[in-house]
């Protein structure tokens, strides 16, 4: 069997792993998912009104206010769904699994392949339910084409591959699930500082560069566009960029950090 053979076999076998440790213990899947949508509803019909006042001028209704927030939930979801990936890695080394998996026969990248896998699978079905109740609340996308969609989930499982890389990175630094957890947090706070609520335009002037052009901005905008017909401009090559920087670099940095010796 060639060595491509044995890195895609050993990297089902803890694809596999994975998914089945998350089913088995889906808590910390159910509280990072359930905070979206509680988000979700909470902008939607406690501050919808008031937020959708600094949405088309001032003139916009409900309706427009969860076309212009569901972008951003989406994003959000990923962003807390990846950190139960830097837990989970770090559960690993902590208790000495990578220590046992080094030992055995199989392909050494193939254990943060099936943690990156996992994760993204994980993400993309925690987007759909997400994105399930923000059609059972009112959510349409009229203007996007079969293109735009596909285009759509494209951009939505390649930040969530960039997010991921960066997550097992923290996991592997993390020397126990609760730092791992703490690391993970910007994951979770940067689409609070984006314009996944109000738009940039909106912000105090010398916020408006931290918002614009972080990660989750561009991506926000870019998916706002395929699916809402909006303007996209430059955010669609500033997310792209992002999520490819991204990955490398957590891809770089998560391998290297593997390479040396368990905890």
């Amino acid at each position: 069997m060639s060595s491509l053979s044995l890195a895609v076999r050993d990297s089902a076998t803890m694809l596999r792993r994975n998914l089945l440790h998350a089913r088995r213990y889906p808590s910390l899947t159910l509280n990072l998912l359930l905070t979206p949508v509680m988000l979700l509803l909470l902008f939607v019909y406690v501050f919808g009104d008031v937020m959708s006042a600094g949405i088309e001028g001032g003139g916009a209704d409900r309706s427009a206010y969860i076309a212009y927030l569901v972008p951003g939930i989406l994003l959000m979801t990923i962003g807390g769904t990846v950190v139960g990936t830097a837990v989970s890695v770090s559960n690993d080394m902590t208790e000495g699994v990578i220590a046992r998996f080094r030992t055995m026969a199989i392909h050494r990248g193939s254990v943060l392949i099936g943690h990156v896998a996992g994760s993204v699978l994980q993400a993309v079905m925690s987007v759909a339910l997400v994105g399930a109740v923000a059609v059972a609340i009112g959510f349409r996308s009229t203007h996007a084409t079969v293109l735009e969609w596909l285009a759509a989930f494209g951009l939505l499982v390649l930040f969530a591959l960039a997010l991921t890389w960066i997550a097992v990175g923290m996991g592997l630094i993390s020397p126990n699930a609760e730092a791992a957890s703490n690391n993970a947090l910007p994951m979770i706070l940067l689409p609070l500082l984006s314009s996944a609520f109000v738009p940039v335009d909106a912000m105090p002037g010398w916020f408006q560069p931290v918002a614009r052009y972080q990660p989750f901005t561009p991506a926000i905008e870019t998916l706002r566009g395929l699916l809402l017909g909006s303007e996209i401009g430059y955010n669609g090559w500033l997310a792209v960029a992002w999520c490819l920087g991204l990955a490398v670099l957590g891809y770089l940095w998560a391998a290297s950090r593997f390479q040396r010796d368990p905890k």
